[in-house]
């Protein structure tokens, strides 16, 4: 899923850096403030919320006309596609972003990417967004520093 041709192959690098430098940070964020933070910070809540959708236009502009980010599917579309799954704890409407939307459909429909979203699916909890609860979950995502890394 990399183009052999050199200049199609730096145009999905440059998208998988993209999602590496910017879509995949900026959504972890927005998921961290939206959903898991234990004290409701409007300013970082609204701050990674925007970024985030600001992400998404780029992205939607970039799909306008194409049926994957770079033309072809490629290793930039797996990349991206999961951070794009949970649009709706990021504070995103996908009716908003229509190439994207479309482009999302599209993926969905790939059949391996619905077998891998089938492996271990009885086994996924989503933490709560109550502190109080998945204290061991909370333990391991949220409380380590380099103190517990030793």
């Amino acid at each position: 899923m990399l183009a052999a041709d050199i200049p199609e192959r730096k145009t999905v690098f440059e998208w998988l850096f993209w999602q590496v430098g910017g879509l995949g940070p900026m959504a972890g964020q927005a998921h961290h403030f939206r959903s898991y933070a234990p004290e409701k910070i409007p300013y970082a809540i609204d701050r990674y919320t925007n970024e985030v959708g600001r992400l998404y236009a780029v992205l939607n502009k970039q799909l306008a006309g194409k049926e994957y980010v770079t033309g072809d599917y490629s290793i930039a579309d797996m990349a991206i596609w999961p951070w794009i799954v949970p649009w709706q704890m990021q504070g995103q409407t996908m009716d908003d972003f229509p190439n994207l939307k479309a482009w999302f459909e599209r993926m969905l429909a790939r059949p391996a990417v619905a077998k891998g979203r089938a492996v271990a699916e009885d086994l996924r909890k989503p933490i709560s967004s109550n502190p109080d609860e998945d204290q061991e979950q909370r333990k391991i995502l949220f409380g380590q520093s380099a103190k517990t890394i030793a």
